[in-house]
């Protein structure tokens, strides 16, 4: 794998909110004490807190991570807090620390260098589920309607936790959106992708998944009552004894991991 190539795409991605905000340095309340500090500080000092710089999802103005209102349009903010993690791990595309944090209820870890997001399949199963939390990432994330180089080669890149190489999957294998993830500890998002999969799901594209995959499954047990029917029938032609039908049963549940199998 080249892992060159992955960082250059990290790159090119950059950060996607501060490009797109003024980065004038102003004075902003620290979220904790509320002291005034600039707006380029990473620590406040009076109260010695950690504090990050982000861009209102309404006004795109500056505001610290952990306000609970934009101080130039009053719009509230995404309850959004960072987290100490002993060791976050380093961005499978361009080897960033990554910063662990917490949106609304979703612990995540971002790349602030590519844009990218990781997760554990836990916590992506509940945002599925919960439209307070989708809205909630997409407050903090943005519409990311970034062009990206779709003409790289594909690159299989390493898990934050373990370093072993992802596998690749397209999302409810009809979205579009080949996400990376590892079995054991979560799922990879390239910048861009967490929104396109959050609009997918808002569009009812997990619905239309699902009646894909039980139509496939009902064709399936279609195709192997009519195999056990066929056997049945030359076993009663050469004599042989009748078939089971039960020994069947590990063949489908195998059939059934491969639809449901992210």
């Amino acid at each position: 794998m080249d892992r060159r190539r992955s960082s250059g795409r990290g790159n090119e991605i950059g950060d996607r909110r501060t490009s797109q905000i003024n980065m004038q340095t102003e004075a902003l309340n620290c979220p904790n004490c509320g002291a005034a500090v600039e707006s380029d500080r990473t620590q406040c000092q009076f109260c010695k807190s950690r504090l990050k710089t982000v861009g209102c999802p309404s006004c795109l103005g500056l505001m610290f991570l952990g306000n609970k209102f934009c101080g130039h349009c009053g719009a509230a903010a995404v309850d959004t807090q960072l987290v100490d993690e002993k060791d976050p791990g380093s961005c499978p595309r361009c080897e960033t620390k990554l910063q662990s944090l917490r949106v609304g209820t979703a612990n995540m870890r971002e790349c602030e260098r590519c844009g990218g997001f990781w997760m554990s399949r836990k916590t992506f199963e509940h945002l599925c589920d919960d439209k307070e939390q989708q809205s909630a990432v997409i407050s903090y994330v943005g519409d990311q309607n970034r062009e990206l180089n779709t003409a790289e080669p594909i690159n299989y890149v390493p898990c934050p936790d373990c370093k072993e190489l992802m596998n690749r999957s397209n999302f409810a294998r009809i979205s579009g959106v080949i996400i990376d993830l590892c079995k054991n500890h979560g799922i990879w998002f390239d910048a861009n992708e967490l929104p396109k999969i959050i609009s997918f799901i808002d569009e009812g594209g997990l619905k239309r998944s699902r009646e894909k995959e039980k139509i496939a499954l009902d064709d399936e047990r279609s195709r192997i009552r009519d195999e056990q029917g066929r056997l049945e029938r030359m076993q009663r032609r050469s004599g042989g004894g009748r078939f089971d039908r039960d020994n069947d049963e590990s063949g489908w549940s195998g059939v059934v991991a491969k639809l449901f199998d992210l």
